[in-house]
């Protein structure tokens, strides 16, 4: 922000220097069309007097032209009008022509007198020229700088206070405040941010009740664990030393040991289990919405990125109906799909079918260059499950199982299976929801 107070110091600066410019510039040129009102005066004003000496025939006797004769009221720009006869003495002519007055004024030359015609050049033109340039480059430079500080207040200094939010959020700071704002640019995005946060606070508890809840179980199984693993030990020295001569008791002790390695498998197995528990907590908000509003979604969101990546992909038509579920679930399950048959296929065809089926609306995804084996296809939505097709493919194995989790969620099913089109092997994934 300082450096954007330091920018607008400059450019008042700059405004400033230029239009003293401007001025400097405009004061040493002239105008056409100054004081053209006296100098058209002037040629009417000696066409009269001409036209007035020639009806006497002789020159006027008063220093100052009468009002009968020439009314200066009716001539613009001119002041006074003063004659000399041509007869007089020299002194008194140098002494009309070098007159004290300040006054501009123009001398007329007639048959008879020599006129003395004052004037007042009002300069309109230059004078007009310097307040209009000037008022419109004080209105435009207003509004340039009234511009700024809305720019600056309504976009650069909200943008400046959340500048910090994603640093703070990515070093774990969930408690960050965000202020509310009613900022028409900000104001949604500080809603949505706010909502981050939150999801991000809330995730961020339940996974430390989860770990604190398998820390405990884990140490409460380790616990349990370890009486039948000292019976064993037990039982394994007192054979050892050879202390039970009778061979019933050898049997009762095998039977004890067995006992002990069954319970030791249980405490296992229920560790295996908690392992296997949901780990990731998944929100869906069903309601009803128009499959269109979820099909075209998707459509628009891989026209250009399968163009680019040259793969022929195709949505057939299909029938718009109302569904029941969560849209924007949806749209991540499908694009969830969309990218594994990307990654995993061979890059040649995938298409996307829908249509209804009696009381559910079915989507299949299809690819083509499939290579996931037979026996692996069971095992596709189990969570951290990678195919032997996934080469140097990157990956977690757990787009599928997040599938899975979401359509459940909406009351719904997902299956995979293979099938056969020429030569060619292809996956199809099927996406059944309920009709509202």
């Amino acid at each position: 922000m300082k450096k954007m107070n330091q920018l607008l110091f400059l450019i008042i600066f700059l405004f400033v220097g230029v239009l003293c410019l401007v001025n400097i510039y405009l004061s040493q040129i002239s105008f056409e069309q100054e004081g053209r009102e006296y100098r058209v005066s002037m040629n009417r004003i000696e066409k009269a007097l001409e036209t007035y000496e020639a009806s006497l025939d002789k020159p006027l006797t008063e220093e100052i032209v009468p009002e009968q004769v020439i009314n200066i009221e009716d001539y613009p720009g001119i002041t006074g009008i003063y004659a000399i006869a041509k007869n007089d003495t020299p002194s008194e002519e140098l002494s009309f022509f070098l007159t004290e007055e300040e006054e501009d004024y123009v001398i007329i030359d007639t048959k008879y007198s020599y006129y003395r015609v004052t004037y007042e050049a009002k300069g309109t033109g230059k004078t007009q020229m310097y307040v209009v340039i000037n008022a419109l480059a004080i209105i435009l430079f207003g509004c340039m700088v009234a511009l700024w500080f809305y720019v600056r207040n309504g976009i650069l200094l909200p943008f400046y206070r959340l500048s910090e939010v994603p640093f703070e959020l990515s070093k774990g700071n969930l408690t960050i405040p965000l202020q509310e704002n009613k900022n028409r640019f900000f104001g949604r995005f500080l809603w949505g941010m706010d909502l981050l946060r939150e999801h991000l606070e809330d995730n961020k508890t339940k996974e430390l009740e989860l770990q604190k809840e398998k820390k405990l179980l884990l140490l409460s199984l380790s616990h349990d664990i370890k009486t039948p693993l000292s019976a064993i030990k037990l039982y394994a020295k007192a054979l050892s030393r050879n202390l039970y001569k009778d061979e019933s008791k050898k049997l009762e002790i095998a039977d004890n040991i067995s006992e002990k390695v069954d319970e030791i498998e249980s405490y296992i197995s229920e560790i295996v289990r908690a392992s296997n528990e949901d780990f990731l907590h998944f929100e869906v908000n069903n309601g009803e919405f128009y499959i269109k509003d979820v099909l075209e979604q998707v459509k628009e969101y891989y026209k250009d990125k399968m163009s680019l990546n040259q793969i022929a992909f195709e949505v057939s038509d299909y029938r718009n109906c109302l569904v029941h579920g969560d849209a924007d679930r949806l749209v991540e399950v499908l694009q969830n799909i969309i990218e594994n048959a990307i990654k995993y296929g061979d890059g040649r065809r995938i298409w996307l079918e829908a249509d209804r089926d009696e009381e559910e609306y079915v989507i299949r995804i299809s690819n083509t260059g499939c290579q996931i084996e037979e026996k692996e296809l069971p095992h596709i939505f189990d969570s951290f499950f990678r195919g032997s097709n996934i080469g140097k493919q990157p990956g977690s194995g757990l787009g599928l199982y997040i599938c899975r989790q979401l359509v459940h969620l909406m009351e719904g099913e997902i299956t995979a299976c293979l099938e056969t089109q020429g030569e060619d092997q292809l996956l199809t994934v099927r996406v059944v929801v309920h009709l509202a």
